[in-house]
């Protein structure tokens, strides 16, 4: 993401949505009741009541909606912003929804910007400059090619061998092999790192395969063992945090680290609280190291006091995705949690 303008009168600032983990941050950012401007397409007015065949092609035209919803779809790459057309040249008090892709530009207008939303600003700027990383779990009869984005780990591709007997659910034919380097070929880019992982020794025959016909990607991936392919390998992965110095840098890792320490103080009854209750007790100790919060808590309640009192007392806050494993099971303790520095009684 990059910001584009910004005036801290008029609280409004301007961005260019380079990625989709930008429309994610964005998702994050966004809330009801804001004020958005874009431009859109839309068919002129008087025209759209005509029968089919009559009606009017549609205008290029910049719109301001008061938001009403936000939905985040991360398999078609777009985020929907549905709200009531308040400026605009046309059709003022109807609605119309804006679909967000990269390369689109947008301003954001609130009353008042959060801290929390500030930060999601600051981090979208500072996450566009960190590469991607492509992950291929596999076993010698299936495949999953998946890529880290900021919001988790989003499966793009999974191959069969054809002596499984299973359909290929990827396009193309040929050689299993091939069309693993194929894809992972066709997602990587000029330094994107890439992981190759699973169970058996069919790694070691795609690291192979994939020197011979892409020695510049595949000359630099790393090649780690695990227990399970697929993405469920993947997942494996990135609990036990064995990717080394590829994913030092990732957020995913990070959040997923913390919330397996999270899960691992609880069995033990050791330095952590969860639950709102705990937690804003904890927080008002002075106890808390690390406060973990699901996003979609910060989406729809304004926990900015929260947040800034654990930091005023030393403490760290990690907003939590709720699009990886590790999110989900943050919410099924209550979206709350934080690790302490001393009991809380």
């Amino acid at each position: 993401m990059r910001v584009l303008h910004q005036d801290r009168k008029t609280g409004e600032i301007k961005v260019q949505v380079d990625s989709l983990d930008d429309l994610w941050h964005l998702f994050n950012i966004i809330s009801v009741g804001d004020m958005v401007f874009a431009v859109t397409y839309r068919r002129e007015e008087g025209k759209a009541d005509k029968i089919r065949s009559e009606r009017g092609e549609k205008r290029r035209m910049r719109l301001g909606l008061r938001v009403e919803k936000v939905e985040f779809h991360e398999f078609e790459d777009r985020l929907r912003i549905l709200g009531v057309i308040e400026e605009g040249p046309q059709d003022l008090g109807s609605y119309h929804t804006f679909n967000m892709q990269e390369g689109e530009v947008i301003s954001i207008i609130k009353e008042r910007w959060t801290e929390a939303q500030l930060k999601r600003v600051k981090r979208a700027v500072e996450d566009a400059k960190r590469p991607k990383i492509v992950f291929v779990s596999l076993e010698y009869d299936e495949a999953a090619i998946a890529v880290l984005r900021q919001f988790g780990i989003q499966e793009l591709a999974h191959i069969f061998a054809p002596s499984s007997g299973k359909m290929y659910e990827s396009k193309g034919e040929g050689d299993y092999y091939d069309e693993i380097v194929g894809k992972v070929v066709q997602i990587s880019g000029e330094g994107v790192p890439v992981i190759i992982l699973g169970p058996g020794f069919a790694k070691e025959t795609l690291i192979a395969r994939g020197k011979e016909r892409s020695p510049e990607i595949f000359g630099r991936a790393r090649v780690f063992h695990t227990g399970q392919a697929g993405m469920a390998g993947i997942n494996e992965l990135m609990k036990k945090g064995i990717g080394g110095d590829i994913l030092e840098d990732s957020r995913v890792a990070m959040e997923v680290q913390l919330v397996e320490q999270v899960l691992s103080e609880i069995s033990k009854d050791g330095l952590v609280a969860y639950g709102t209750k705990e937690v804003e007790k904890a927080v008002k100790m002075g106890a808390v190291d690390t406060l973990l919060i699901m996003d979609s808590l910060v989406r729809h309640r304004d926990l900015d006091e929260l947040m800034r009192s654990a930091e005023a007392s030393g403490g760290r806050v990690v907003v939590v995705s709720e699009h990886h494993d590790a999110g989900r099971e943050l919410e099924s303790i209550g979206g709350y949690a934080a690790l302490l520095r001393f009991k809380v009684e």
